[in-house]
């Protein structure tokens, strides 16, 4: 659904990305690919609204995974240990690995935790769930 103010964005994707785009427009039923990325997009800014809720002191859990070999993972960590109440790290198949982090304090320091994770090329996925 383009309208009069709709841009082009040029993006580059490698070909895993494409497949997995492909694959989520088959099995959603999105009519391409842009709307696959525009439905991410929405759920990125739906995502950043609830976070911007955050106040105070809060509990939550952050689920990491990433390659085996990211060491960008490991300087987070200790930046914010003093959050951190129990840390999980799993190795996974195909060289992966699965971190979960259960933490409890400031919404400041735990929003600036997730997106330093968020931010981070290595990651592949990051979800933080709130208490």
């Amino acid at each position: 659904m383009e309208d009069n103010n709709t841009k082009i964005v040029s993006i580059s994707l490698n070909e895993n990305m494409l497949k997995n785009i492909d694959e989520l427009q088959k099995e959603y039923g999105f009519s391409g690919r842009s709307e696959v990325i525009r439905a991410g997009i929405r759920m990125l800014l739906t995502d950043k609204i609830e976070k911007e809720k955050m106040v105070g002191n809060i509990g939550c859990v952050l689920i990491v995974t990433h390659e085996e070999e990211d060491a960008e993972s490991t300087k987070i960590k200790l930046k914010y240990e003093e959050i951190i109440k129990t840390h999980l790290h799993c190795k996974l198949k195909n060289n992966k690995c699965l971190e979960l982090f259960v933490m409890e304090g400031d919404s400041m320091k735990i929003q600036n935790m997730t997106k330093e994770f968020q931010v981070n090329e290595g990651m592949e996925h990051v979800r933080l769930l709130i208490a």
